[in-house]
């Protein structure tokens, strides 16, 4: 089945921690890696990549750490996505169709276009703003089952 690579995985709970965190300045990567409970080493890896993409910003010195280089309204989760994955091609004649000979006439191709399309759609709706909101509506709910014993 089709699956997130971890870089991608890990990039988003990355890039959703500066979003929380947008305005309050830069912040630290061993914040973020306690936090999200990954790797600073790991981190570094992948907060250089969205540096080299212009999605985040670095800065040097005592008050140093990244930030978001936009507004989290700016940002889409297709963005940061294609950073680590690529443009989503479910197979490799979908992005590249000299790569197989019977792409023209092939219906099953066509399918995992669609499909490919639909992922980049979603992808390319849902901004780090409205993750935002869909985190803080996760807390409400969480404090609510801890409050109630749920």
């Amino acid at each position: 089945m089709i699956k997130l690579s971890t870089k991608g995985h890990y990039g988003a709970r990355l890039m959703l921690d500066l979003a929380l965190h947008y305005g309050e300045g830069p912040v630290l990567l061993k914040d973020i890696a306690n936090r999200q409970e990954i790797s600073v080493k790991y981190l570094w890896n992948l907060v250089e990549s969205l540096r080299v993409a212009g999605l985040v910003e670095s800065y040097r010195g005592r008050h140093g750490g990244y930030s978001l280089a936009k507004k989290p309204s700016e940002i889409t989760m297709k963005d940061i996505i294609y950073v680590f994955e690529g443009r989503s091609c479910l197979v490799d004649c979908v992005c590249n169709p000299k790569y197989c000979e019977r792409s023209e006439a092939c219906v099953t191709r066509d399918l995992w276009g669609d499909i490919s399309n639909q992922i980049s759609d979603i992808l390319e709706a849902v901004t780090l703003e409205d993750m935002m909101k869909r985190h803080e509506e996760k807390q409400k709910c969480l404090s609510v089952e801890n409050i109630s014993g749920v």
